[in-house]
């Protein structure tokens, strides 16, 4: 069951915690079931003006999160105009100044290189004030550590930190997120996540499966 669209707050008196799928109106940032931001700075509602930067429509690109993500404070997105492109010989964006230079409007975006989307995937937690990049792509169950900057791509369920970002350890053992990749527990039904909530909360992988099975046969 998913999230009632009318729905924002996730908990009562609670306003700095939002359902951002439910406060999306960009057509181009794409938010899966119960992931949450919390700002205790701005309106948290104001995320698609304050935390995605430089995605501008001429790009087609996207901002791509899944379910059951949780978003801290500050993080960012920064999307592929914030970039100068380094096959010019100047780092000066020439072609965004098209007027001034007598360059032609249609290729203000040669300003810049091309990155493509940020795909965020699903039970992910990025940290306070982290910064994604352009054309990054963060698996499953990863965990990006506060102020952490991610210039390259994260595997599943890896904690990753720093400035760039570094992996620091496997959330669990190679066998164990090869079952979760498999289970993807966020995409079932809301009654079977609520049942199965005992052994997600206490990250008991084996339970977890076991009680799956029991669900299925």
């Amino acid at each position: 069951m998913a999230i009632p669209e009318e729905k924002v707050y996730p908990r009562t008196n609670d306003n700095q915690t939002v359902y951002l799928k439910n406060i999306i109106t960009n057509p181009n940032i794409i938010i899966g079931d119960y992931t949450i931001y919390n700002d205790f700075v701005s309106d948290p509602a104001r995320f698609e003006t304050n935390n995605v930067l430089y995605q501008y429509p001429i790009n087609h690109d996207r901002l791509l999160i899944g379910k059951f993500c949780s978003i801290a404070c500050g993080a960012k997105f920064i999307f592929t105009s914030a970039n100068h492109t380094l096959k010019s010989l100047s780092t000066y964006p020439f072609p965004l100044f098209f007027e001034e230079w007598g360059l032609d409007k249609r290729e203000v975006a040669s300003a810049w290189d091309n990155k493509g989307d940020i795909v965020i995937g699903n039970d992910v937690w990025i940290g306070y004030e982290a910064v994604v990049l352009s054309g990054v792509h963060i698996g499953d169950g990863a965990i990006i550590g506060a102020r952490t900057v991610v210039t390259k791509d994260v595997p599943p369920y890896t904690i990753v930190g720093g400035v760039p970002a570094t992996e620091i350890r496997k959330r669990f053992d190679e066998a164990a997120i090869n079952k979760l990749l498999q289970v993807r527990w966020w995409n079932l039904p809301f009654e079977t996540i609520n049942d199965l909530l005992p052994s997600i909360m206490n990250g008991e992988v084996k339970e977890l499966l076991r009680s799956l099975h029991g669900t299925q046969s």
